[in-house]
């Protein structure tokens, strides 16, 4: 396969040879390349073109590249396909994909796309697929796997296995159910090589499987992989029946989006945005927390004026509000940010009191070490008085300190009430240690300085 380097003067060959029509050339052009390349091509032209190259191409390799867009340009590529188009491009795709394809188009398309599939069982996976949350193992799960009875013979199960195998893009796992179809074990392909023709199913599986609830979070789905290394887990209904499977590769996607998120999140973005979406759709994504950031100020500002009297006898202490705005600030997101990855990798449970102490232990021995040295900094580069540097460097600690509470309780509240804990590493955190931040540092100077 030929390595892939996208330039400017291949778009620029690609787009001729769709203005000459040249499908041939084109065709010849393209085969050479992995889906994947080819999304990334498509990435760059407009939708018109990217809708005649899926046209173009075989239907194989399309349903691969449609995965691999960006939602956008998929709902775009979507709007100018028939419905015929797209049932005739989901033919190709594991039932997962297709679901999660049809779950973008509006209903009275969807109807009309799964009526024009062309096998009836596919069709009727891919709807039952869609009754799942997108952020639960059945939302998550392919109905496509191998799976065989407890009661067939190793001679038996090989020919179903061959059977099955055909609607299978990659066997990870052989499952073993029982007449009803409930999950029993797994199957090692040495045992099925190395047993008798004649023996049963029965004497050689393996019992022991790792598995998920249709119901399970995709979060938990994922740890359970992650912390057993997995490629592939078995989904089972509430009844113990086995309908599906999840593959690492749909868990890796998971976790890139949920990354995604929550990065946007902790950024003070509250929709999932694109760089080149539209103004309006930014602006909508941005602009209530940074209307939360303004509040915060308007805060910062009206304590500052009540401590006016203060300032007229002090002036120097205001020198260091930002000093103190920013480190709670920095203090507050350091501290989330453990709590919220906590939280994540489910390592919390029965340590939560404990890591609470920890991060206010580290936020005293910080507070120290940051007031010893804005104190003499204060006072020496600064002039301030004794006691104006006493009161400085005393805020600073008892700031820092309540930072790193504030960061360590707001995520574990908002988790609590159902909330995604990734907001709080924001300007959540970071606008209310600074009003947090302000009042300490003046009540503190007060009381020092006899006011």
């Amino acid at each position: 396969m030929i390595r892939f380097q996208l330039t400017n003067e291949f778009i620029e060959q690609v787009e001729k040879l769709i203005e000459d029509r040249n499908d041939e050339a084109l065709t010849t052009l393209l085969q050479e390349y992995h889906f994947a390349d080819i999304a990334e091509l498509l990435g760059e032209l407009d939708s018109d073109e990217a809708t005649y190259i899926v046209k173009l191409l075989d239907s194989e390799v399309t349903s691969e590249i449609l995965i691999e867009l960006d939602d956008e340009l998929r709902e775009q590529i979507l709007d100018n396909l028939t419905p015929s188009e797209i049932a005739f491009e989901l033919n190709e795709m594991d039932t997962d994909d297709a679901a999660d394809i049809i779950a973008e188009l509006d209903d009275h398309i969807q109807k009309q796309v799964i009526d024009q599939i062309e096998d009836p069982s596919h069709a009727a996976d891919i709807v039952d697929l869609l009754r799942y949350d997108e952020d639960t193992a059945g939302g998550l799960m392919a109905k496509e796997l191998v799976r065989v009875k407890e009661t067939w013979t190793v001679a038996g199960c090989v020919r179903e296995m061959r059977r099955q195998a055909e609607n299978v893009t990659r066997v990870h796992s052989i499952y073993v159910t029982d007449k009803a179809g409930k999950l029993k074990g797994r199957l090692s392909l040495k045992d099925l090589l190395t047993a008798h023709e004649r023996t049963h199913i029965s004497e050689i599986y393996i019992p022991k499987v790792d598995y998920v609830n249709v119901h399970t979070e995709a979060n938990e789905v994922a740890r359970v992989m992650q912390k057993y290394d997995l490629e592939a887990i078995p989904v089972v209904d509430d009844n113990g029946i086995l309908v599906g499977r999840i593959t690492i590769d749909d868990i890796v996607d998971y976790i890139k989006e949920e990354a995604e998120r929550d990065y946007q999140l902790a950024a003070g973005i509250s929709q999932d945005v694109e760089a080149d979406d539209g103004l309006f759709k930014q602006t909508k994504a941005r602009l209530p927390w940074l209307l939360i950031g303004m509040m915060g100020g308007l805060g910062a500002a009206t304590i500052i004026s009540n401590f006016e009297i203060i300032l007229n006898d002090f002036p120097k202490l205001l020198i260091f509000v930002p000093l103190i705005q920013a480190t709670a600030g920095n203090v507050g997101v350091q501290s989330s940010a453990i709590i919220v990855q906590g939280l994540a990798n489910d390592t919390l449970k029965g340590k939560l009191f404990a890591r609470i102490i920890r991060e206010t232990t580290v936020a005293l021995v910080n507070g120290i070490s940051i007031a010893i040295i804005v104190l003499l900094i204060s006072h020496f580069v600064f002039y301030t008085s004794y006691l104006e540097s006493l009161s400085i460097g005393i805020a600073i600690i008892t700031v820092i300190i309540i930072a790193a509470i504030v960061g360590n309780l707001i995520p574990l509240f908002l988790y609590k009430k159902g909330i995604d804990p990734a907001v709080a590493t924001g300007p959540f955190i970071t606008t209310s240690n600074d009003v947090f931040g302000i009042f300490t540092y003046f009540l503190i100077a007060k009381l020092i300085l006899g006011f």
